[in-house]
């Protein structure tokens, strides 16, 4: 089976489909800052630089000659943003069309074996939308499919993180593999269990020796909340009054993630391109002093700790983390394609 990945990133979903057995020879995406990630870290896959807006059926033809369809695959996980949450920016009005200009390319080619992730919101917008559009072509062109909201966690992913799966095939139907952790099954991972042998380090610090274990510097007052938040869980109702935020104080009973340490002995919450700020959500190393580094976030989002990121800075790399596919995820899913 050879695949290809379209919005590729810095490969979560062909790390995935690698490691299931998934010959993965294209990555497509329009950020060529993921290229040296990608490139590098899966091989011998390339990576093409592309809006998928502006790729032609030539393009693709070139790149998938002498395949037959039988034998090809076209995943996706295009960009959620604007299925989130409600937003109105034109770049997310943009963004809604791009499962569109995938399903062009499945009307054309018709591989046997597809696979896409978003999140939830892209199945609940009313109307004609762009995933109903997308169904009508998988049943146009004679699709089995099974399509599911799941929790990574459920996956064996260390992170709770709601996703939308759908999977095809035409020659046979087929079904989403049951979930593998959670009550009656194996227990749900746990950030001790992927982070906790990685070296001390200091907020500001990069391990000498440990790929991508940075962790973002810290202002003295964030670093004393930090010092503050118990271990293992804590937030900001363990801060001293001087320290709670204006928008905190009086009868706020709102959310308590931000600045929050995660729990040593639970799934982390949902990653974000955000992940490596304390400010950002409950994303402080339940035991250090600190955001949790690079490394850490990359490990929560299953990749081996041999994969290096690359990029010009934090925040290029923190992006590639965050917007990824889990590893574990894509590779079980995948397993539904070989039964």
């Amino acid at each position: 089976m050879k695949a290809i990945d379209f919005f590729c990133g810095a490969g979560g979903l062909t790390r995935g489909l690698l490691d299931s057995g998934i010959d993965v020879i294209l990555g497509i995406d329009a950020d060529d800052r993921c290229r040296n990630t990608y490139e590098a870290n899966n091989a011998p896959a390339k990576f093409k630089h592309c809006d998928i807006r502006k790729l032609t059926v030539a393009d693709l033809s070139k790149e998938i000659k002498g395949i037959p369809s039988n034998q090809l695959m076209f995943a996706a996980c295009a960009p959620c943003q604007p299925f989130s949450k409600q937003r109105t920016v034109a770049k997310d009005k943009r963004q809604r069309t791009l499962l569109g200009s995938f399903s062009k390319f499945i009307d054309t080619f018709k591989p046997e074996y597809i696979f896409i992730e978003n999140v939830p919101g892209i199945t609940k917008v009313s109307g004609n939308s762009t995933y109903k559009r997308f169904i009508s072509v998988l049943d146009r062109c004679g699709y089995f499919y099974d399509a599911s909201d799941i929790d990574a966690k459920c996956y064996g992913v260390p992170q709770t993180r709601r996703r939308h799966i759908l999977i095809a095939r035409r020659s046979s139907p087929l079904r989403m593999p049951e979930a593998t952790h959670g009550p009656d099954r194996l227990p749900y991972e746990t950030v001790k269990n992927v982070i906790s042998h990685f070296p001390p380090i200091n907020a500001g610090d990069t391990h000498p020796d440990v790929p991508n274990h940075r962790a973002s510097a810290l202002s003295e007052v964030n670093f004393q909340r930090i010092k503050y938040s118990r271990k293992n869980g804590g937030d900001r109702r363990d801060w001293p009054d001087d320290l709670i935020l204006d928008c905190h104080k009086g009868n706020y009973q709102g959310h308590t993630d931000v600045y929050g340490r995660m729990w040593w002995n639970r799934p982390a919450p949902a990653l974000t391109c955000k992940c490596a700020s304390l400010s950002n959500g409950r994303y402080g190393h339940p035991e250090q002093d600190r955001a949790i580094s690079l490394r850490e976030a990359a490990a929560l989002q299953t990749f081996p700790d041999d994969y290096v990121f690359y990029g010009k800075s934090k925040t290029d790399i923190c992006n590639q983390i965050g917007n990824a596919v889990p590893v574990k995820l894509a590779e079980i899913i995948s397993q539904a394609f070989f039964k």
